[in-house]
């Protein structure tokens, strides 16, 4: 988010039964997974009546995965809960094991916390996945640590390279991207890294290391884009459907779902969208082009 955000009326916002019929809608199309992302999900009132309505898709078999990308800071009080909604895999943003530069990074946020979560995912037998996104100057002194660290967990982790998305801070953000080729070589002088055939649908690319047992993903928009292989769609809390995350273009779902209690409009309006998903991202990070790739802070897509 930036510093000053300013926050959309309710009304512009779904409810919760229209985030569930929306979502259904995709379910009946044939989407098979299903994330629900932030800002920070867990913290919307009555959260959990949305993701028990959504784990119904698993017990028919029409959905193979419900997953949430997470803060972490809400785990203790959710984790059991999401385990029984039917949530078996979640992702954890967290860039720094320092508390002090998780404050710096994050503004607010205690890295005890998480630290508090992450345990109570473990216990409700949630599979964590860390992301971490690579920051030159704040956290690359981090990296093997945070490999460590993760592998003694039993956590997955994957590094993300920083993208220009909303206002990205002129000098200050450009100075901070690190690209992964860089980090993936450094991480070689210390970790055996085998490429693995494990994958997920997402954009990262993934490595066995030897010495944990573990895996690294790397996701590299901006080295290596992915768009090849995306077939992902996001869908913000307004209803407007993204086809992609690098991309200004947008459906407006809003409109069709509340103009009727028929599913028809809406239907018609996803199939539409879909035949406009891009080819590639427009993500560009130099510094005769300070101005984002898109307007948009990652907060209002979703992580």
């Amino acid at each position: 988010m930036s510093e000053d955000m300013t926050f959309l009326p309710k009304a512009d916002v779904l409810s919760l039964e229209e985030l569930d019929r929306l979502t259904s809608a995709f379910v009946e199309l044939g989407v098979r997974k299903l994330r629900l992302t932030g800002g920070e999900p867990l913290v919307r009132r009555n959260i959990m009546r949305l993701i028990r309505q959504m784990g119904r898709h698993l017990d028919t078999g029409a959905l193979d995965e419900l997953t949430i990308t997470t803060n972490g800071s809400q785990l203790p009080k959710y984790a059991y809960e999401l385990y029984a909604a039917g949530v078996r895999r979640i992702n954890v943003s967290l860039d720094t094991l320092d508390p002090a530069k998780f404050t710096a990074i994050t503004r607010w946020g205690k890295l005890e916390k998480v630290m508090n979560g992450l345990e109570a995912a473990k216990r409700a037998g949630l599979k964590v996945k860390i992301n971490a996104v690579a920051l030159k100057g704040v956290n690359d002194d981090e990296f093997h640590h945070l490999v460590r660290w993760a592998g003694d967990e039993g956590f997955d982790i994957t590094f993300i390279e920083v993208m220009p998305m909303g206002d990205i801070g002129g000098e200050e953000r450009l100075d901070q991207y690190l690209p992964l080729s860089m980090v993936r070589a450094r991480l070689r002088e210390k970790w055996t890294l085998t490429e693995s055939n494990h994958v997920t649908g997402g954009p990262a690319r993934y490595f066995d290391v030897k010495e944990t047992g573990g895996r690294i993903g790397f996701i590299t928009p901006m080295t290596h884009n992915f768009c090849e292989l995306c077939n992902r769609v996001r869908l913000t809390c307004t209803g407007t459907l993204f086809m992609c995350l690098g991309q200004e273009d947008a459906a407006d779902l809003r409109a069709p779902l509340r103009a009727s209690e028929s599913d028809e409009a809406v239907v018609a309006a996803i199939r539409e969208a879909i035949t406009r998903k891009p080819k590639g991202h427009d993500f560009v990070m130099d510094r005769r082009n300070l101005t984002p790739g898109v307007s948009r802070h990652m907060s209002v897509t979703g992580g």
